[in-house]
């Protein structure tokens, strides 16, 4: 059993890091092989809606100049997929946000490759705006027809400055708690 993590901030080891890397202590508990991805040292374009997926249906994107493609492979041959962001100005990160697009694009176009997967968001916010991250997130794992994971409270993690987060004592069980429901629901599935 496999999960990617995707980190779509861009600070390298900052709210974002900490909270995926809660999720990621507890997959790994349960014996859950986990690829971790921080997307901040690569500029990813966005969808540009060319349509070039739905005509090829290979489960690539057409665009080469980033690695967009290593990404949707990773996700194709993971059991399961957690998307990370940061709050930034009441959305997901640009790198994020292209993630998205272009991955949900392509795998559906390509026959829907993600469908029963399991997904889960996870959440960094300093003040306010994290639910719509948290809901944008989880409309991809859903219009892709995976199975979402929850747990204990919203997957938030509340801080400002990188490290901040660590005291965040709910946002720190509600993590855990979501990989343990993660790794259940991963082991479940494949009984």
């Amino acid at each position: 059993m496999k999960v990617v993590l995707f980190n779509g901030s861009a600070r390298k080891k900052g709210n974002t890091a900490y909270c995926l890397n809660l999720v990621m202590e507890e997959l790994q508990k349960e014996g859950i092989d986990c690829d971790y991805v921080w997307l901040g040292d690569d500029i990813l374009q966005g969808c540009t809606a060319c349509g070039a997926c739905a005509e090829n249906k290979d489960g690539t994107c057409i665009l080469a100049n980033d690695n967009m493609n290593e990404y949707i492979e990773k996700m194709i041959n993971a059991d399961g997929i957690i998307l990370g962001s940061p709050t930034y100005f009441a959305d997901v990160s640009a790198n994020m946000k292209a993630l998205v697009e272009r991955a949900g694009y392509v795998c559906r176009a390509s026959g829907d490759l993600l469908k029963r997967k399991v997904g889960a968001s996870v959440v960094a916010v300093r003040r306010g705006g994290g639910a719509h991250v948290f809901s944008s997130l989880n409309y991809f794992f859903l219009i892709a027809q995976m199975i979402v994971v929850g747990s204990s409270y919203w997957n938030l993690g509340y801080g400002q400055a990188a490290g901040e987060v660590k005291e965040d004592e709910e946002g720190i069980q509600t993590f855990k708690t979501l990989g343990e429901n993660f790794a259940y629901v991963v082991k479940k599935l494949h009984v």
